[in-house]
């Protein structure tokens, strides 16, 4: 069925904003396939953002795994992470359907960077909704988004996190959908927004693919991404869905423990719900109320994960697994030396996974760990942890 993933996905909003959801799926559906858009859009990932990103054999690494470990250098594409292609997308699109303005929300940051790039780019003004916890954690992108010229506006509401600031875009929406476009940054919220999401970001598996057998001739044994809503994951593992060789990991935020109230890894602890206009696996408590959940890395701090990523996961074609908070220090402060990479607290988690479960990997596999921002963000954080 059209917006669903087997029984994830779906349209649970109120009808006020149906009209916005079926103007964009129709305008997405008609302008995405047209040459015209997609010479523009292909235009900006190679000039603007700087796609190809390399694929780069890391030997350290792939000393301390006892197997060929390449990264996908997604932190090296222009505002260090993988939510430019995203945000070009949409954003064109947005414009092509006669918006004005482009709202959006952010955890990490990069995802609110990558929208205040893109509405400069294609000549939209840009608000961005941001949790006053998120604000105070990710100082350096909210200086970045405000020197763009970008209107960060803090959200106080719930816990000052990215549900709540999801919360409050999509009332924004509501209010003002006939000239505004809501760039949604990962692949949850009501249908389109899921395949949209998807299919901008899958230009990251493509490229997988394409480079993989460039240089190894074969297609690789595994494919590791982190995630929360599934946006970078996603991205990666679309083309390879049915390659059934390829094994898929999906690493989540663990927190500081399994035990801990706010764990965020909803496929051990959650069940699938209603969250943001999609039913999808997530993190509530015996009432049905959404739960906290507390990550190092802000990025993952998001309580659902998207339809798709909940669909492939209950069907068994991709593995969730998570990292805890210790475990995630350690791969960033590992990667850093072997490698002279300092990957964003989001990464550091599919690393973190694959440097401590080497025993999943035989000696002759390759495996792709999606890099997918940089840590410059991080750097406090990370080195309050490094030199405790």
């Amino acid at each position: 069925m059209k917006g669903r993933f087997g029984r994830f996905g779906g349209q649970y909003v109120s009808e006020i904003l149906m009209h916005a959801l079926i103007e964009l799926e129709e305008a997405f559906e008609k302008i995405y396939p047209s040459e015209e858009f997609q010479r523009e859009y292909q235009t900006l990932l190679r000039d603007y953002a700087g796609r190809p990103t390399p694929l780069y054999h890391a030997k350290g690494l792939s000393e301390l795994v006892g197997c060929k470990v390449y990264l996908k250098r997604e932190d090296l594409l222009c505002g260090g992470s993988h939510k430019l292609n995203n945000s070009l997308g949409q954003a064109l699109l947005a414009k092509k359907m006669g918006k004005k303005r482009l709202i959006t929300e952010t955890a990490a940051g990069q995802h609110g960077l990558s929208v205040a790039m893109a509405g400069n780019v294609v000549g939209l003004s840009v608000d961005i909704f941001m949790g006053v916890k998120d604000i105070e954690r990710q100082e350096s992108n909210v200086k970045r988004m405000r020197l763009l010229g970008a209107r960060v506006i803090p959200v106080t509401t719930g816990s000052g996190v990215l549900k709540d600031a999801v919360s409050d875009t999509l009332r924004e929406w509501a209010r003002c959908s006939r000239d505004t476009h809501y760039l949604m940054g990962s692949t949850v919220g009501p249908h389109p927004f899921p395949e949209i999401v998807a299919t901008f970001q899958s230009v990251i598996g493509e490229e997988i693919k394409r480079q993989i057998l460039e240089k190894e001739g074969r297609l690789p044994d595994a494919i590791v991404a982190c995630g929360s809503g599934g946006s970078n994951a996603i991205g990666a593992f679309r083309p390879f869905i049915e390659e059934k060789e390829v094994r898929l990991y999906f690493v989540e935020g663990g927190g500081e423990s399994l035990n801990a109230d706010n764990s965020a890894a909803a496929f051990v602890l959650g069940r699938p719900g209603v969250l943001h206009g999609a039913f999808m696996q997530i993190l509530q408590d015996e009432y049905g109320q959404i739960k906290p959940s507390k990550t190092r890395a802000a990025g993952l701090n998001y309580p659902g994960r998207g339809p798709e990523i909940s669909y492939l996961c209950e069907i068994g074609r991709v593995k969730p697994c998570y990292a805890f908070d210790n475990e995630v220090f350690e791969a960033a402060k590992t990667v850093s030396r072997v490698e002279g990479l300092i990957p964003a607290l989001e990464t550091a988690h599919a690393l973190a996974y694959v440097l401590n479960h080497k025993e999943e990997f035989e000696k002759d596999d390759i495996v792709v760990v999606n890099f997918s921002g940089r840590g410059d963000k991080d750097l406090e954080v990370i080195l309050k942890y490094v030199e405790a």
